[in-house]
């Protein structure tokens, strides 16, 4: 049974008041949601609310699922639009979203439920990890989001497209755009250490 018809039965079941589907279903994207909301808010905390606020608006909705596209792209959809919202609610309260040093450490380890890693081995993901934040920090909510899905998510660019409700060119554009400027911060980074 592929993925998809997995996602199937287990919706099909979690309508039907199926708490195991239900709990199944959330297991099976949570981190993947975390960790797509973490590279999208930059903060751990930003990223839980984003979990939390995406599952929400899942279980309320899920009877709305009308399975035209994969449910994986359907819950990314309610992802990217509610890490907007919070982007924008967030711009309205401070002058620029930034990372808190409280955030420069290994928030992808913190996910609930990963297993422990060798402490070298956490140092090392724990550095890139800060280093990946910081890149993204420069680019625009919609760069980001567009590199998240293609880079992290490895969603083609017609299901970005799909998913932002923007035509395959826009998605490139945007997508080259961003590797370039993400190129010019790395190289700025590189002269500095």
């Amino acid at each position: 049974m592929s993925l998809v018809d997995e996602d199937e039965a287990l919706i099909a079941a979690a309508l039907k008041g199926s708490a195991y589907a239900w709990e199944k279903l959330v297991k099976r994207y949570e981190s993947k949601i975390y960790n797509h909301g973490l590279r999208l808010t930059g903060n751990s905390s930003d990223a839980m609310d984003l979990m939390q606020e995406v599952f929400l608006g899942v279980y309320r909705n899920l009877h709305r699922f009308r399975g035209d596209a994969k449910f994986s792209s359907w819950i990314f959809r309610i992802a990217h639009n509610k890490a907007v919202d919070m982007n924008r609610r967030k711009r309205l309260m401070t002058s620029s979203p930034k990372f808190s040093s409280e955030d420069e450490g290994g928030e992808f380890e913190k996910f609930p439920g990963q297993a422990n890693l060798e402490p070298e081995y956490r140092l090392g993901s724990q550095e890139l990890n800060t280093r990946i934040l910081a890149m993204l920090n420069a680019l625009s909510m919609d760069q980001r989001s567009i590199v998240e899905l293609k880079v992290f998510q490895s969603l083609t660019f017609d299901e970005i497209a799909e998913l932002q409700d923007i035509s395959a060119n826009t998605v490139k554009t945007r997508f080259y755009s961003a590797l370039k400027k993400l190129k010019v911060v790395s190289e700025k980074e590189n002269v500095l250490s």
